[in-house]
């Protein structure tokens, strides 16, 4: 089992829609088939080293992951994600 978390700092320009927008699409990631399990969500306690969105997807394996990275579903929401992002960070274990 890989899990596979990413947080996502955006811009303070960012509307609350746009936020909300991007969680909903990034939901919408766990009907991709080598998905095993996804929790996607906002932060409550916004503290100073806070991100404003969490995504949690498990997979069974890096090659999962590999394909996950590249599908057709997930690359646009990648790229509206970004372009809301002042930073994002992720890590991979198993």
């Amino acid at each position: 089992m890989l899990t596979h978390i990413v947080s996502f700092k955006y811009r303070d320009d960012v509307p609350e829609a746009a936020r909300a927008e991007h969680r909903q699409r990034l939901a919408g990631l766990r009907t991709i088939p080598v998905v095993r399990s996804l929790s996607v969500g906002a932060d409550v306690v916004r503290s100073p080293r806070s991100f404003d969105t969490g995504l949690v997807v498990t997979f069974d394996d890096r090659a999962a992951l590999d394909a996950y990275a590249v599908h057709a579903d997930h690359v646009p929401v990648a790229q509206f994600g970004a372009g809301l992002s002042q930073q994002i960070v992720a890590v991979d274990f198993e």
